[in-house]
């Protein structure tokens, strides 16, 4: 009997309500964002923002003494009454240049301020993903979470404190329009609010429209990003071109813009049409105000100068209470687009526990007992009972058909993932009481997918060991030991040759020269006593893998080496061999010993070796 999935509880209009207020909590953490970026400038800007919600209310009212001083002026034709209009005029000509300024400034302090948040919110993302484990970088649902983050998080807190202290500004001018109406009627007020609030409750609903269908996309988002990358990046076009992908993910990529497309379109012209009408109430709203103020002129209960007043007031209020409530409205959409950045932010990370810089037995080298693991989402373990020891000085070689465990107990080992059972031991000590710091600086290592860096190639070099990064004497060593110094003496600048294509000058480098870069970029780790060596000659040729061999024999005399390899010719020269099928060790001994076993490793060794007779 299966069970019905249970439908959501509706929440009532009051749990709504608090949870819509509740996304408001972003607008103290994008100030404090803001005022930590630049005090300066935030000061700058909440004292512009003041004074331009000041000064607009002071242009009307001296507007209506200009006014009227002119009527008084040509009704007496005193030159003391002309002279008063005239020094009016003079205020309100002041107070428009401070108007201007205030606003030139604001805009200045906005734009410089956007560039360093824009580079404060990217190093706050960078900063989180440095501490994330390598699981979340393998969980597509993160990606999203990120690609969420990252779009449009430079805009977004400035923005929003924008609109903050735009909502600080018009309350300012609105509260000095208010006790200007106020002189006229109590109603005239209450209309100018009532008028605007309507496009404010749709332009809110279409907010939350335009969140919702944002966060629903992030998946396509990242694929017309992948496609971008595929059709414009240099390690994919060969392919594209002679498959002739070119067009098919062009239109893939067309395809997924045409679907957003639409619904961009619908929504737009659907708050395009209701902004319409609804700006319609407020103009309705006006001419009845208009009415009513000239009726009240032409009675003579109210000077020219109090009608030119009273209209330009309540124009500009009206406008002011609109701006005010599409402030908030922008306030909560912003607000919205925040959550994201911060829910990434927050994301949870497990702080790593270890605190050891020595082992309990040292010189007892590797031990793995009974270790599984199952990468998450998975129903299968990568590594089922996996056991085994690695002594100081020797070397171990791990063989097996893809997907058989090998590189998976290689990030195990050097704490990427963590076991679900059974313990990884280094020198008696458990890798989770380790400093992760110091346990890694023991470990060199060259993956199987390592990294073409755009650097030059002494950076690439050096980037095995950070400490060491621009040491040219510790270059030619790595270099050297792993066999690449010959050819990259013959590079144009030697080590200060520019590598890849990106940048200007850059060359490109063969398979098999990348692979002895990255594997001279392990030895780079001079105090490393473990050597691991994911697939380290799967490019090279079977003369340059020989010569590779044999000089890792002679640099790895006192370190531990743990070899993956395909070819079985190269593992001969390991101290013990473990053959694993489906993530458990089916053999292990040397090499003699299981071609005396006549098991899995004499069949597929005598398989390998008749390619070659």
């Amino acid at each position: 009997m299966t069970t019905q999935p249970q439908p959501a509880p509706r929440r009532s209009p009051l749990q709504k309500l608090r949870q819509s207020l509740s996304i408001f909590q972003y607008c103290s953490r994008a100030v404090q964002l803001v005022w930590t970026t630049d005090r300066k400038l935030t000061i700058g800007l909440a004292f512009l923002t003041i004074l331009a919600g000041l000064l607009p209310a002071l242009v009307a009212y001296v507007g209506k003494l200009i006014v009227d001083g002119v009527v008084l002026a040509s009704r007496s034709g005193q030159k003391t009454d002309q002279w008063l209009a005239l020094q009016y005029l003079g205020v309100e000509a002041i107070a428009i240049a401070f108007l201007s300024g205030s606003q030139q400034g604001i805009a200045l302090c906005q734009s410089l301020l956007r560039a360093l948040l824009g580079q404060k919110v990217n190093v706050l993302i960078l900063e989180k993903a440095l501490t994330l484990d390598l699981a979340h970088f393998e969980d597509s649902e993160f990606y999203d979470k990120m690609t969420r983050a990252r779009r449009e998080a430079s805009v977004r807190p400035l923005s929003l404190v924008g609109r903050t202290f735009g909502l600080v500004k018009d309350s300012l001018s609105l509260v000095t329009y208010g006790s200007l109406l106020l002189q006229f009627s109590l109603w005239l007020v209450l209309m100018l609010i009532l008028a605007a609030i309507p496009a404010f409750i749709a332009e809110t609903r279409f907010a939350q429209t335009a969140f919702r269908l944002f966060r629903r996309r992030a998946p396509e988002t990242r694929q017309q990003t992948y496609l971008e990358t595929l059709i414009a990046r240099e390690d994919s076009a060969m392919e594209v071109k002679l498959y002739q992908l070119g067009e098919t993910l062009l239109d893939r990529y067309r395809a997924i813009f045409d679907r957003l497309y639409t619904e961009d379109r619908d929504l737009t012209t659907r708050r395009s049409l209701w902004s319409y009408v609804l700006s319609l109430v407020s103009t309705a709203a006006f001419y009845i105000t208009y009415v009513w103020i000239v009726m009240e002129a032409i009675a003579g209960r109210i000077s020219l100068g109090d009608l030119t007043m009273y209209l330009v007031v309540f124009r500009q209020g009206q406008s002011t209470f609109a701006s005010m409530l599409a402030a908030i409205g922008g306030m909560y959409e912003d607000s919205l687009y925040l959550s994201n950045l911060y829910e990434f932010l927050e994301t949870e990370v497990p702080i790593p526990s270890g605190y050891a810089a020595y082992g309990i037995h040292p010189g007892d080298g590797i031990r793995f007992e009974n270790v599984s693991f199952t990468y998450p989402g998975n129903n299968e373990p990568a590594l089922n009972g996996v056991s085994f020891h690695l002594q100081p000085g020797k070397k171990l070689a791990i063989v097996g058909k893809n997907g058989s465990g090998k590189t998976t107990l290689i990030k195990l080992l050097t704490r990427l993932y963590t076991p679900d059972s059974g313990r990884i031991l280094l020198d008696g000590r458990d890798l989770q009481e380790w400093n992760i710091e110091v346990l890694q600086r023991r470990i060199g290592v060259i993956f199987q997918n390592f990294v073409r860096y755009q650097f030059t190639v002494g950076e690439n070099v050096g980037i095995g060991d950070v400490e060491y990064l621009d040491d040219r004497h510790q270059w030619k060593t790595a270099a050297e030991k792993g066999t690449a110094y010959p050819f990259i003496q013959e590079l144009p600048e030697s080590f200060q040759t520019q590598l890849g294509r990106w940048f200007k000058n850059g060359r490109e480098l063969s398979g098999g020269q990348w692979q002895k870069i990255a594997l001279s970029r392990a030895f780079m780790r001079s105090r490393a006593d473990i050597l691991v060596l994911d697939e380290p000659t799967s490019a090279v040729d079977a003369e340059a893998e020989v010569e590779i061999f044999n000089q890792l024999r002679q640099v790895t005399e006192h370190q531990m080496a743990i070899l993956i390899s395909h070819r079985f010719s190269t593992v001969r020269i390991a101290d013990q061999i473990i053959v694993l099928v489906d993530g458990k060790v089916l053999e292990q001994g040397t090499h003699e010993e299981l071609i005396r076993l006549d098991g899995r490793y004499a069949r597929l060794f005598s398989l390998q070796a008749a390619g070659y007779q």
